[in-house]
C-alpha cells in the first residue's frame, strides 16, 4: 500500500512504468470485515489518533488473526503499552511508524515495548529492508524518539508567534536554513486535528515543558483544520501552492490576547539564525532527554532519524551533530537565558546542564551506555 501511495503522479511523472503499477495494483485486496485477516502475518494498523478507537482495534485483531501474526502499529505519539492494554498479545505488538508523506519518507521508526519479543523486532527490521526503507529501533513512550524530539519545533514558533513574530518569517528562517518546510507549512501539511490530538497526548505526559499556545485550536473553530481546507495558516490554491493568507493575523490577536503575555519587540529584531536557534535549540534538549532516557541507544540514530524522518538539512549532518557544532555551553546559556525571559518550556535538561559544564560533547555515549554495550 505505501509503495502505490502516489504511484499514479510517479507513472504521469515517468518515474514508475504503467506495468509496474498495474503489477502491483494486482497484489492488492480488500475487505470489509476481519474474515480475510486469519491466514496475514503482519498487519499495521493506521487508523486516527484515538485511544479507545485503536485499543479496541488491537482487541478485534488479536481475536482474528493467527497466533504467529505481528501487531504493528503505525501511531506517531500514543504509549504502545496503552494501546495494547486490553489484549494478551503484547509480545506481538510493535509500532511501525512512517514518516508523512509515506511513499516519500525513507525512516521506518520500529519501537519496541519491554514485551515486544526480539524476532518480532528482526522481522519488521526485515520488512523495513524489503520496503526500502531505513529502519531505527527505538524505545516506547510518548512521541517515541523522532516525534518526541521534534514536538518543540512547532511549540517554539507559536510561542514566538504569541510574543509578537510574524508566522511567514519564521517559516522562511527555517527553509532557509534547509528544512523542506517551516513548522507553520508543515501544520498543514499534516492537518490540525493530527496536531492538537497529539499535542494533547504530550500535554498529558510532559506538562511541565508544553507551550500551551491557543492559535490551532481557535483557527479550527474556524473551520481551517488542514490543507483540504484550503485556508489554514498559508492559503492553498491549484497544485497546491501555498500562499500568506493576511486573515490569520485575527486568529493570531486573539491568540496573543489569551496568551497573556507582554509582547518582546526585541524578538522582531531577531536575524533568521537567531530564529533557528530558538526554534531548534529546544529540539535538540528534547532530544538530549530521549538519550538520557534511553529512548534512543545513541546520537547518530537521532541523526538518521532528524534527516529521513523530519527533513533536517543532510549537510548539518543531523540534529546531534549540529548542536555539537555548536557547543552545548552555548545552546544551554541560550536556553536558561530564554527560559527567564519567556516561558519555563525553555528549561534546559540535566543531560545537556551536565554536558555543557563538563565540555563534552552532546553525542558522546554515557557512561552506563558504554557499560551496557560492553
Amino acid at each position: 500500500m505505501l509503495e502505490l501511495t502516489g504511484s499514479k503522479s510517479r507513472v504521469r511523472k515517468e518515474k514508475m512504468t504503467e506495468e509496474r503499477y498495474e503489477k502491483a495494483l494486482s497484489l492488492l485486496s480488500g475487505a470489509l470485515g476481519y474474515e480475510k485477516f486469519k491466514e496475514v502475518d503482519l498487519v499495521i494498523e493506521a487508523v486516527i489518533e484515538n485511544v479507545k478507537l485503536k485499543q479496541q482495534t488491537f482487541a478485534d485483531l488479536e481475536k482474528y488473526c493467527p497466533s504467529h501474526c505481528i501487531l504493528a502499529t503505525n501511531t506517531s505519539t500514543i504509549d504502545l503499552n496503552l494501546i495494547g492494554e486490553k489484549t494478551k498479545s503484547q509480545d506481538r505488538i510493535v509500532g511501525a511508524h512512517f514518516f508523512c508523506p509515506a511513499h516519500v519518507m525513507p525512516l521506518l521508526e520500529i519501537v519496541r515495548t519491554q514485551h515486544t519479543s526480539a524476532q518480532v523486532v528482526v522481522d519488521l527490521l526485515d520488512v523495513g529492508k524489503r520496503i526500502k526503507k531505513t529502519p531505527i529501533v527505538v524505545g516506547n513512550c510518548t512521541g517515541f524518539a523522532v516525534n518526541r524530539m521534534f514536538f518543540p519545533y512547532t511549540q517554539s514558533a507559536l510561542l514566538l508567534v504569541d510574543y509578537v513574530m510574524n508566522v511567514y518569517k519564521i517559516d522562511r528562517a527555517c527553509t532557509k536554513f534547509g528544512m523542506p518546510m517551516g513548522p507553520f507549512r508543515l501544520a498543514d501539511l499534516v492537518g490540525f486535528g493530527v496536531a492538537v490530538a497529539t499535542g494533547m497526548q504530550y500535554l498529558e505526559n510532559f506538562l511541565d515543558r508544553v507551550y500551551k499556545s491557543m492559535l490551532i485550536p481557535i483557527m479550527m473553530e474556524d473551520k481551517r483544520a488542514g490543507e483540504g481546507s484550503r485556508k489554514v495558516f498559508y492559503k492553498y490554491e491549484d497544485k497546491r501552492k501555498a500562499t500568506p493568507d493576511p486573515e490569520i493575523m485575527t486568529y493570531i490577536q486573539k491568540s496573543r490576547s489569551m496568551a497573556g503575555v507582554t509582547p518582546d519587540a526585541e524578538l522582531m529584531k531577531l536575524s533568521d539564525k537567531d530564529i533557528v536557534e530558538m526554534v531548534f535549540f529546544p529540539v535538540i534538549n528534547e532530544a538530549c532527554r530521549v538519550l538520557d532516557e534511553g529512548i534512543a541507544v545513541k546520537a547518530s540514530d537521532l541523526d538518521i532519524a532528524s534527516i529521513f524522518g523530519m527533513g533536517f538539512p543532510p549537510y548539518r549532518g543531523g540534529v546531534m551533530l549540529w548542536g555539537d557544532s555548536i557547543g552545548a555551553k552555548y545552546i544551554h546559556e541560550k536556553l536558561q537565558l530564554w527560559a527567564k525571559r519567556y516561558d519555563s518550556f525553555f528549561e534546559p535538561c540535566s543531560y545537556l546542564a551536565e554536558r555543557a559544564a563538563k565540555g563534552i560533547p552532546l553525542s558522546a555515549p554515557a557512561a552506563s551506555q558504554v557499560k551496557a554495550r560492553l
